[in-house]
């Protein structure tokens, strides 16, 4: 029997919200470095390695923006992170107690069976550090110098990704030392971690200038577009949702515009050419959401299968096997020149979820055996078009040898199959401009249980909301009145874009550990109350009260898009 045509699209999200507290200057948390010393860089050289493969990458904005102020850290020395400053330091025999605390709090936060376990001397260095857990100062005081200096380098040397391991003598080097890191070590790590976050923009805009990827955005802070126009929004999946208290976020289809406008203009400046694709933050969707990106001009976006399923549904309650329905892309009524993919979520979750505990080879084979098994149900003579959608940061520390052996088997598979071919959302529209269905409109959801539960809903959620729509509505009234100038009116617009972000709220609630909640409610609260002082207001003292104190293990699985 024969078989249609298969095309699979691989859309790999990078995404950290903004760690940085702009009042002093200084990033709260280093996630956006250390993702792009392991993650960032081995994703790039998996795709250097095998150019037959085509993806799409989408970047956010708020992530380059940080990517390139440490960029400029690199380069001035001025180091306005502490644990890079740290890093640099000529002596660490002279720590205060803060210092000593932050890196006993932050050098063992990471990925243990994978990160620490592996390597004798760093589990030694975990090892001590238990003796004296919980302890108070003086306990810590026992530490030396020499203690910090190698757990401080010990920490970056797991985060390096494989690639870099492979390609960088260095970091052989270092590791094969084991311990007794001197100044120069420090130093000479540092101008390494330096150049592979520099790397990353001209990296990915090589590959996009091959024709191998293709680079798309997000609303510049990663905001929940659907629930900053309209609230009401989470119910059309959830009828009985609990919304807070504010009727709605005031102004917000104004600002969604805003941070679009600013997300597209940023990302032309900094590849090189322009996007028509834009991935929602959370894969969040609505008809309002949908018909917007259309009048900007974009030409594809994408959302997860849940929403399909759901959005199908309102007029047929009895769905076809979704090998009838998925793997195609949509075009919405009333938002023309826009097509939506759908992800495929089983193939995404694989890889974001299962295939860690698998050997690479036999994941490998596993994910191209299934997508043969789709192509057994495309009709001869059509093509279909599997869309698989995930961070392209979190999960791969879970993986042995951060997914390298994984990445190596999974692309060589396809790009030498001769059945399948990889390909980009605008290849594909491009190749198949009529290939798109008509979709009466969408049931507003996201890619985690299709819902917005994630982020609104529970009591700690809905508070947060309520505190982003009082902020909003000083910003209004402040910004409204001619009290500050351009230069201030900017600095509070730019505020106000981080405090939109999705990331807080999906933090709130009570299925998070309860470190990792405490970590980005402080962020949160400070965002703000950096907002009513760059409004000239006093902030309200609500913001000295915890929002959420969390509890459990991370929702929506826990790999799917979180680094703490």
């Amino acid at each position: 029997m024969s078989s249609g045509r298969l095309e699979v699209i691989f859309l790999w999200h990078m995404h950290q919200p903004d760690y940085r507290d702009h009042a002093r200057g200084e990033f709260v948390l280093p996630w956006v470095y250390l993702h792009a010393l392991k993650d960032y860089t081995d994703m790039a050289a998996h795709l250097e390695r095998h150019p037959g493969v085509h993806a799409v990458v989408n970047f956010v904005p708020v992530l380059l923006d940080q990517l390139e102020d440490y960029g400029e850290q690199f380069a001035s020395g001025n180091w306005r992170d502490p644990l890079l400053r740290l890093l640099a330091a000529p002596d660490l025999g002279r720590l205060t107690a803060a210092e000593r605390k932050l890196l006993l709090d932050s050098c063992f936060r990471t990925n243990h069976v994978s990160m620490i376990q592996p390597f004798p001397h760093y589990r030694r260095l975990h090892d001590l550090f238990r003796i004296v857990e919980g302890g108070d100062a003086a306990a810590q005081a026992y530490f030396s110098g020499a203690y910090f200096a190698d757990l401080i380098t010990w920490y970056h040397l797991t985060w390096a990704g494989e690639t870099e391991r492979r390609r960088q003598p260095l970091l052989a080097e270092l590791m094969t030392k084991g311990e007794g890191y001197t100044a120069n070590d420090r130093q000479r790590l540092v101008a390494l971690i330096g150049d592979a976050v520099r790397g990353i923009i001209p990296r990915y805009r090589a590959l996009a200038a091959s024709g191998q990827i293709e680079l798309s955005t997000t609303p510049h802070t990663h905001p929940l577009a659907p629930l900053l126009i309209d609230f009401a929004s989470a119910r059309e999946a959830e009828p009985k949702a609990e919304l807070p208290a504010a009727s709605c976020y005031p102004g917000g289809r104004a600002r969604v515009t805003a941070q679009l406008e600013s997300a597209l203009a940023s990302h032309a400046a900094r590849f090189g050419a322009p996007t028509t694709g834009v991935w929602p933050a959370e894969g969040a969707i609505s008809d309002a959401f949908i018909k917007l990106l259309s009048g900007a001009g974009c030409r594809w976006s994408a959302a997860s299968e849940s929403v399909l399923a759901a959005s199908l549904r309102v007029s047929a309650p009895e769905l076809p096997p979704r090998e009838h329905y998925l793997y195609r892309p949509y075009r919405l009524e009333g938002a023309p020149g826009i097509s939506v993919f759908f992800r495929d979520e089983k193939l995404s979750d694989l890889i974001g979820f299962e295939y860690r505990h698998w050997h690479g080879k036999d994941a490998a084979a596993d994910f191209v055996a299934r997508l043969h098994a789709i192509r057994g149900q495309v009709p001869e003579g059509e093509t279909a078009v599997v869309t698989v959608i995930l961070d392209g940061e979190n999960a791969w520390e879970h993986y042995p040898y951060n997914g390298h052996y994984f990445f190596e088997d999974l692309y060589t598979l396809l790009e030498t199959d001769p059945d399948l071919r990889t390909t980009t959302c605008t290849e594909f529209l491009a190749r198949h401009p009529d290939d798109a269905h008509a979709l009466p409109g969408v049931v507003a959801g996201s890619w985690v249980y299709g819902t917005f539960s994630t982020w609104i809903g529970h009591p700690d959620k809905n508070r947060a909301w309520d505190l982003l729509c009082a902020a909003k509505q000083t910003y209004d009234l402040v910004t409204g009145s001619g009290r500050l100038n351009a230069q201030e009116e900017r600095a509070a617009a730019a505020q106000l874009a981080v405090c939109e972000s999705s990331d807080w709220f999906w933090w709130f609630g009570g299925n998070n550990p309860a470190q990792s909640v405490a970590s980005f409610d402080r962020l949160f609260r400070l965002d703000l109350a950096n907002l009513y002082q760059r409004l000239r207001v006093e902030p309200p003292a609500v913001l000295a009260e915890a929002v959420s104190h969390g509890g459990g293990e991370p929702e929506g699985g826990g790999t799917m898009r979180r680094a703490a």
